[in-house]
């Protein structure tokens, strides 16, 4: 990622903030339970995020064959304790994640160019930026663009500066007989191309969030969750008084 680690704070919490916005609707969105600092005696201090993802439209028709609507309503806990990352690294460390020797066999080693473009199933179902950023210059920041060859070119990595490495680990345990390594694949693939979505767009809405304060970010944050809220809760509202008069009407045509 051509940013700082404390840019690139700034620009996860705008990205998010920003998706969650352009992918809820009165029907489909992120819900979020709780949004709380915590302090940790392994972690330190970070912050604790509870969602509930109700996405079911983007599930592939197989998935959705298998499993019913509500499984397929994801709950997700998140301890994040930013910045525990080095300061200087360039995408060339083999074990961040200290890793067993049992586990570091098993990984598989997906590196991720933001500046690609994919064209698998779930980055068409996740990807919604059109920004190309082999043509993408920032006008406030002068950075970019992004050209091909740009991630593995190591004199690129040396002198680019600033520069950062974002490092994610996914384990995914689907227990289903069989069909679960079609489930965990599934969900490996669109993890990716959420990946990739999410960290293009960081870098193609640097104009929006580049010279924000923490302050800031987090109080557009806390907006946008109270409004996002407000959203899906209204919904389950109107959907639980259909149910209701429903109930109503097949009561009474019975009596």
């Amino acid at each position: 990622m051509p940013l700082s680690l404390d840019e690139y704070q700034i620009a996860q919490m705008y990205m998010v903030t920003k998706m969650q916005q352009e992918n809820t609707t009165s029907t489909e969105g992120v819900d979020v339970v709780e949004n709380r600092p915590f302090e940790d005696d392994v972690l330190g201090r970070g912050h604790y995020t509870s969602k509930i993802y109700r996405l079911q439209s983007k599930a592939p028709g197989w998935l959705t064959t298998f499993a019913p609507s509500d499984a397929l309503i994801l709950l997700e806990e998140a301890w994040n304790a930013y910045p525990r990352c080095k300061t200087a690294d360039n995408g060339r460390s083999e074990n961040v994640h200290c890793l067993t020797k049992e586990k570091l066999a098993a990984r598989q080693v997906d590196n991720i160019d933001i500046a690609s473009s994919p064209t698998d199933y779930w980055s068409y179902i996740v990807g919604s930026s059109s920004v190309d950023l082999s043509k993408f210059q920032s006008s406030r920041s002068g950075r970019g663009p992004l050209l091909e060859g740009w991630q593995v070119d190591e004199n690129f990595q040396d002198t680019c500066n600033p520069v950062m490495t974002a490092y994610k680990l996914v384990t995914v345990d689907a227990p289903y007989w069989g069909f679960g390594s079609r489930v965990e694949q599934a969900f490996i693939a669109g993890e990716r191309a959420l990946f990739l979505e999410s960290h293009r767009n960081c870098f193609a809405w640097i104009d929006e969030w580049i010279g924000m304060t923490l302050e800031v970010i987090s109080e557009l944050e806390q907006r946008t969750v109270s409004s996002l809220n407000e959203i899906l809760q209204y919904q389950q509202q109107i959907s639980s008084f259909t149910a209701d008069v429903h109930l109503i009407i097949s009561f009474t045509l019975i009596i």
